[in-house]
């Protein structure tokens, strides 16, 4: 994040420095970003509204994405890099749409996500998140500002999973056209989910990373099928070559995501919170009537202490509260949950082809 040369991108110590870097836009007001071609659009989603004003008054706004097709939202010739994504699409559609990007003509995509959960928003619900990767604002604004850079070709898509069609999708792409140096690697992000978890089994974030690169940030969905905290699990980092244990071993789950003692502040609540590089923005608390378990959403960027690898990745957290007392000692709970999580890296290519993605009833929330 924030690079300080070639127009990557900028740092408020730099923001005065001149670039040869080009900037670019994608949106359905211009479909492929060229100079000079937005708001030409005479049909669209917004014609009908504009029909007394005419070209270039909101004529293509957004676009709807028929059932079980995928939009190609950018197709752009590099090199450069994706700087910030906008965009928005009813709660309903979050686990429905698959988000996917493609560097330099790959085969398989680098980032294969629902929408929703790349955005920190994995419940189909609305949350508030203010951190610097990604900020989502009222009402249901997505903005991702992790940098993506790309040398010869980048194509994002979006493909829908439902047999309805998605109505209303909008969308702002705004990149650069510039070098890339060598040492720049390619952006990653994957999708997981146990629902629920084996008995004494670990949640796998991410695993079968194959190259040289860095770990930069986790989001968990987190459903709990308990009562009581639900905390107490480690997260594990293996790296280059770990096996049996791992190099880096965290000391809890809340732990992790910046936070302590259960999140409970003040006391009986969970202290909702989002900063720059953790957060736990979203707490669902049951309703008494349908809604019967508790839901969290939370991140962590490793912005400013990415965990680096030079061979191999893989990530694992448990899930693990805590039993009655026997003699006066507490028991470990291994749970059970809906755990889904997103995980976001650098590597260099090629990457090792991602598990399948489930299909639409596997991703649902339910």
């Amino acid at each position: 994040m924030n690079l300080t040369f070639n127009g990557l991108g900028m740092s408020l110590g730099n923001l005065s420095r001149l670039s040869n870097a080009e900037t670019r836009s994608i949106s359905p007001e211009n479909f492929t970003g060229e100079k000079g071609k937005g708001g030409m659009a005479t049909e669209g989603t917004g014609a009908v509204a504009a029909r007394e004003l005419g070209q270039g008054w909101k004529v293509s706004p957004s676009i709807h994405i028929a059932g079980e097709s995928t939009a190609t939202l950018a197709e752009i010739q590099g090199p450069g890099a994706i700087q910030q994504i906008w965009l928005t699409v009813h709660p309903e559609h979050w686990r429905r749409l698959v988000f996917r990007c493609y560097w330099d003509e790959e085969e398989n995509p680098s980032v294969e996500v629902p929408i929703g959960d790349f955005f920190c928003n994995g419940w189909c619900e609305r949350c508030n998140v203010t951190s610097l990767a990604v900020c989502v604002n009222p009402a249901g604004g997505f903005n991702s500002y992790w940098e993506m850079p790309f040398r010869r070709h980048a194509r994002i898509t979006v493909e829908n999973l439902s047999p309805e069609e998605v109505r209303g999708f909008y969308y702002q792409i705004n990149y650069t056209l510039t070098e890339v140096p060598e040492d720049r690697a390619y952006f990653h992000a994957q999708w997981r989910r146990s629902n629920p978890l084996p008995y004494q089994t670990v949640h796998t974030i991410l695993d079968g990373v194959r190259g040289q690169g860095h770990y930069v940030g986790t989001y968990l969905a987190w459903g709990v099928h308990n009562n009581g905290w639900w905390g107490e699990g480690e997260i594990k980092f293996y790296m280059d070559g770990d096996t049996d244990w791992p190099t880096i071993c965290g000391t809890g789950t809340e732990d992790y995501f910046g936070g302590a003692w259960n999140f409970e502040h003040p006391r009986g609540e969970y202290g909702v919170f989002s900063s720059p590089y953790s957060g736990l923005p979203q707490v669902i608390k049951p309703d008494g009537l349908y809604r019967s378990q508790q839901r969290f959403g939370m991140y962590r960027w490793h912005i400013m202490d990415p965990v680096r690898f030079k061979q191999d990745l893989r990530v694992t957290i448990q899930a693990l509260g805590w039993r009655s007392a026997l003699g006066g000692q507490r028991r470990y709970l291994p749970l059970q949950d809906d755990i889904a999580s997103t995980a976001f890296w650098y590597q260099t290519e090629p990457h090792a082809p991602f598990p399948p993605l489930p299909g639409l009833n596997e991703l649902e929330v339910i």
